[in-house]
């Protein structure tokens, strides 16, 4: 492993975490859903720069797309 996947692990999880709690108290699926992405993520892809698309694309989702 390379420090730039591991900076990308700890930050799509944080940040996946904070939109699992949002999602969770406010009531809303989409940033429930895209925390559980982002959070799950990093331990399925395996090449750095897919992971980030995938990752800038999680984050993006619930703005575009709010359920």
């Amino acid at each position: 492993m390379d420090t730039t996947r591991i900076l990308l692990y700890v930050l799509f999880g944080s940040i996946g975490t904070g939109y699992l709690v949002y999602g969770k108290r406010q009531q809303k699926g989409m940033a429930l859903l895209a925390g559980a992405a982002l959070v799950v993520s990093p331990y399925l892809i395996s090449n750095t720069v897919l992971l980030l698309l995938v990752g800038i694309a999680s984050m993006v989702v619930p703005f575009i797309f709010p359920v």
